[in-house]
């Protein structure tokens, strides 16, 4: 059974004002909105150390072997953001917290998808296809999802957007959908990256030097996140900023998409990783941001909204040789927004002792990834418990939709 920590608060009252986007849209961009659902889906690629976001202080294996990575209870210098007993965010999360306050966040631990190996190509595969092997179909559970949608009487653009230079694996499909970029030039080869790094996984010397290489060109490519401070947003939330403010902006268009994609790279911190400051830090304080910036370009939708943060798995629970984490299994998981019934953390928490670890070196995970988009799809965005295990998410008995993320 997983545990739940509930928080009953008054619900966190906040402006709704609109960002600009300096982009080409419709020039009915903030027509009037329809009632519908919207969903967002954050995809984390690089695999995030979920045990430095949402850090369990009150496992007593913990600090020992994070060691400097480790984040410090709450109420110490450069502390985590209080949860509860056990678990807290880290602190460059001041907006999730906020969320969480809000009674607008529910925090997973201990999560992870069907796969179990650590290939970043394959780990992504299997995140994205909704099967348990990372081949075996072409397209992605999110389009099998928005086939299933009831039909809606208004609209004149796709129902999904993936605010990206292509088609992200889990928009794929039959089903039409977009794909608009703020930026002119592309980014850099997303499964080139993840091949190199699975290339040179088990040298730790080359997996160090492709990590900070990678990690140094994104944080130039992001203006200020170098200036980030614990607990604030950067003074610019960087590319995945601009691609959150656009993802709002199109959604709010009159007629425009009901669901969007957004993937924010970097998160592969095989070196020099950092604590409550440092590279993993600035990244966490740049993705906060940008959820901020998305919630506020929302506006009267977020309450409607729910936004799924998802990363391909989770990183190792000890420090490896370069102050960094390598490929891991468990991670954690976020579902904010203002239809989500948050204020909680969902973990049956496995334990980060010696004999509880997944191989001897990982979080072992204890809930589906799929359990979690099958409540949202569900709950949610209105598709039938039927349709979610034989269609899209097939041969997925196992993985039981959650119960009640989603307010009534």
């Amino acid at each position: 059974m997983h545990r739940q920590t509930i928080f009953t608060r008054r619900r966190f009252l906040w402006g709704t004002g609109a960002l600009a986007v300096n982009t080409a849209l419709p020039n009915a961009l903030f027509a009037k909105t329809g009632g519908a659902a919207r969903l967002v889906v954050v995809v984390l690629r690089g695999a995030l150390d979920g045990l430095a976001a949402v850090p369990p202080h009150g496992d007593r294996d913990y600090a020992d072997l994070h060691r400097e990575l480790a984040i410090a209870a709450p109420g110490a210098a450069d502390g985590a953001l209080a949860l509860d007993n056990t678990f807290g965010l880290h602190p460059s999360l001041g907006f999730l917290h906020e969320r969480y306050l809000g009674g607008e966040l529910v925090v997973f631990h201990a999560v992870a998808s069907p796969y179990r190996e650590r290939s970043h190509f394959d780990g992504q595969n299997v995140l994205e296809n909704g099967l348990t092997q990372p081949i075996g179909t072409a397209d992605g559970w999110l389009n099998r999802a928005l086939a299933s949608l009831p039909a809606r009487s208004v609209g004149q653009w796709e129902r999904a957007v993936a605010v990206s230079q292509n088609v992200p694996l889990i928009l794929r499909g039959d089903v039409p959908v977009l794909s608009k970029s703020p930026f002119t030039t592309p980014d850099v080869d997303e499964d080139l990256l993840a091949r190199l790094a699975d290339l040179y996984s088990k040298d730790e010397w080359f997996s160090a030097r492709l990590s900070e290489a990678v990690q140094s060109e994104r944080l130039a490519d992001a203006p200020g996140m170098s200036a980030a401070q614990p607990g604030k947003p950067p003074a610019g939330a960087g590319r995945v900023g601009s691609v959150a403010r656009m993802a709002a902006a199109l959604m709010r268009s009159d007629g425009g998409p009901e669901v969007a994609v957004i993937e924010a790279t970097g998160w592969d911190t095989h070196a020099n990783q950092g604590g409550s400051t440092g590279t993993l830090a600035q990244r966490l304080a740049g993705l906060d941001g940008a959820l901020r910036a998305l919630a506020d370009g929302l506006g009267p939708l977020w309450p409607q909204t729910a936004v799924l943060v998802v990363t391909e798995f989770g990183r190792t629970a000890a420090v490896n040789g370069t102050r960094g984490t390598d490929h891991g299994t468990g991670g954690c998981a976020f579902l904010a927004g203002g239809a989500v019934r948050g204020g909680r953390v969902i973990a049956d928490w496995p334990g980060l002792a010696h004999g509880a670890l997944l191989e001897n070196r990982d979080l072992r995970p204890t809930l589906d990834l799929r359990s979690i988009f099958k409540a949202v799809l569900g709950d949610h965005m209105r598709i039938d418990a039927g349709t979610l295990t034989t269609r899209v998410f097939p041969n997925s008995n196992g993985a039981r939709p959650l119960q009640g993320l989603i307010r009534a």
